[in-house]
């Protein structure tokens, strides 16, 4: 059977074994014992990422199930996310996994998709869109991977810090998607569906433009249970799992 699943915002983290679990039982679940088409990771897949160099127990065990995947006949792709936006193709190619653009359009069973993480439709954040903008730069990722692995260790946790604290003081909607950077990102790509993650609010959602409908499916976190996009050529399902006690 055709078919591609999609997943992200799972936080990987050694502070949180069971959604590493979880994960692992994904894999060999849904992908690894099936016929899958592909698995698209639409960022945010770690709680951090410090550059390719810094590798843990925890990122060497999960690029090998990713190979696991990818050796039963998935195609693996990867967006990068607001976490993990310095990944490159060092532990991209460890895990046999393709870097895509952060916005990309794939033919998914014949219906033009954009895909994306998705926080740069949060447009009314100002204060994370000036960050995001530098950051996605060509110089500060660069300058950032030229210091030494301490420096950026610390760089990151105080950028979570600042990060929590800052989200703490946000109203809800801030921290959304805003309807007209949505229908622009639609108008941009000439597409009539999107999927994309990073606002934790999983849900599908239609809108009527000049009387063509627009489909856009938001992903799951994984915090408190597994979530994914299974997709079929007639079918999307989004699904969400306990973790196992």
């Amino acid at each position: 059977m055709k078919q591609s699943y999609f997943i992200a915002d799972l936080h990987l983290t050694e502070n949180r074994p069971d959604i590493t679990a979880a994960f692992f039982d994904f894999l060999d679940e849904k992908i690894i014992n099936d016929d899958v088409d592909a698995l698209y990771i639409l960022g945010d897949f770690f709680e951090v990422w410090v550059g390719d160099d810094y590798q843990t127990t925890l990122s060497e065990r999960v690029a090998a199930h990713l190979r696991q995947a990818a050796e039963s006949g998935t195609e693996l792709f990867f967006i990068h996310g607001n976490r993990d936006f310095i990944m490159r193709d060092g532990y991209a190619n460890s895990a046999n996994m393709t870097l895509l653009p952060e916005q990309v359009v794939i033919d998914l069973y014949g219906t033009p998709t954009v895909l994306l993480h998705g926080d740069e439709m949060c447009t009314q954040d100002i204060e994370y869109q000036k960050f995001r903008k530098k950051s996605r730069g060509w110089w500060w990722p660069k300058l950032m991977l030229a210091m030494p692995l301490w420096y950026r260790k610390k760089i990151a946790r105080n950028a979570r810090e600042k990060s929590k604290q800052s989200q703490a003081g946000k109203a809800l909607e801030i921290l959304d998607v805003t309807e007209e950077a949505v229908l622009a990102m639609f108008k941009k790509h000439h597409v009539a569906n999107m999927i994309h993650g990073h606002t934790h609010r999983p849900n599908v959602h239609h809108y009527t433009v000049n009387g063509k409908t627009l489909i856009r499916t938001v992903l799951g976190d994984w915090y408190e249970q597994g979530s994914y996009l299974r997709v079929t050529p007639n079918n999307q399902e989004l699904v969400h799992t306990p973790f196992k006690s």
